[in-house]
């Protein structure tokens, strides 16, 4: 039986080097083969934005969808440590609205921990959160809610002054009490800063070698079609398996091959003749 990370399992493997591996779920059937296949760790990332409801971005997502989706992949994957993430909106308005948002996730998804992205403008929140006795993983970078902010989304610390004020965000979300942070969209030389400056694990998503890696299902499956970020390993084509099933499922319909003889009920011995005679 497999048995549940704790925090302390994540902090354990950084310092032993063990690389964490990681992905997003957003539904029953993903996260249980997820986790049949060995996964640590699944987000129920608000990149279900685009990868479920066709969004252009992820700033439209809300907390109802974002629990719905988790209290699936928590039914699913009991024995995985699973993260919620925290949305636009969840928890900018006020540290009170953080922390209440927190603990629905914590409440209504069961939850291991909460994510939410920035670095020192976010400070107070984290802090707030894990006084109130919560696992908190931070997310510095390219941040996909404030892509309007950046100019869309692009990848992040790539002059001194931009890597430096990264740094710098990393070192606050640990100061404030994040028990992880997650590196997005930055060159490698500035993730291996941060983890050589930060106790805690530091995982990557387009940011190289680091304590682990996340990347969304939809991309790794070859499913999601809109467009294929530069960081991005496709390991199947499962796009293509939908279309060729598909296809063969219209045409044995509209052919009469389907449902052929093994797909039908038929009625029990001498009944099919009292039904004629009625």
């Amino acid at each position: 039986m497999k048995k549940k990370l704790t925090r302390f399992d994540l902090q354990k493997m950084k310092d032993d080097g063990q690389k964490a591996v990681w992905m997003t779920a957003y539904d029953y059937i993903t996260a249980q083969l997820a986790e049949e296949a060995g996964m640590d760790m699944l987000l129920v990332g608000d990149s279900l934005g685009m990868a479920v409801y066709g969004y252009s971005g992820t700033v439209p997502v809300t907390m109802e969808q974002c629990i719905y989706h988790t209290e699936a992949v928590r039914r699913a994957a009991a024995d995985t440590f699973v993260i919620g993430d925290m949305p636009f909106g969840s928890y900018q308005t006020s540290v009170s609205d953080a922390c209440k948002n927190a603990i629905r996730f914590h409440k209504e998804a069961g939850v291991d921990c909460v994510k939410l992205e920035g670095g020192t403008r976010v400070a107070p929140v984290i802090r707030a959160i894990s006084d109130g006795g919560m696992l908190v993983m931070g997310h510095v970078g390219l941040t996909p809610q404030s892509s309007g902010a950046m100019g869309g989304f692009r990848a992040q610390g790539r002059t001194a002054d931009s890597a430096k004020a990264i740094i710098e965000d990393a070192k606050a979300v640990y100061e404030s009490g994040a028990f992880a942070v997650l590196a997005e969209g930055i060159p490698p030389e500035v993730t291996k800063l941060i983890c050589d400056a930060l106790p805690i694990p530091v995982y990557g998503i387009g940011a190289g070698d680091c304590d682990g890696q996340v990347m969304i299902c939809s991309d790794i499956l070859g499913l999601f079609q809109a467009f294929t970020p530069k960081f991005v390993k496709r390991y199947g084509n499962i796009a293509d398996e939908y279309r060729k099933v598909f296809a063969a499922y219209i045409d044995e319909v509209r052919s009469g091959v389907f449902p052929g003889e093994e797909h039908v009920y038929r009625m029990i011995d001498g009944e099919a003749a009292k039904l004629e005679a009625d």
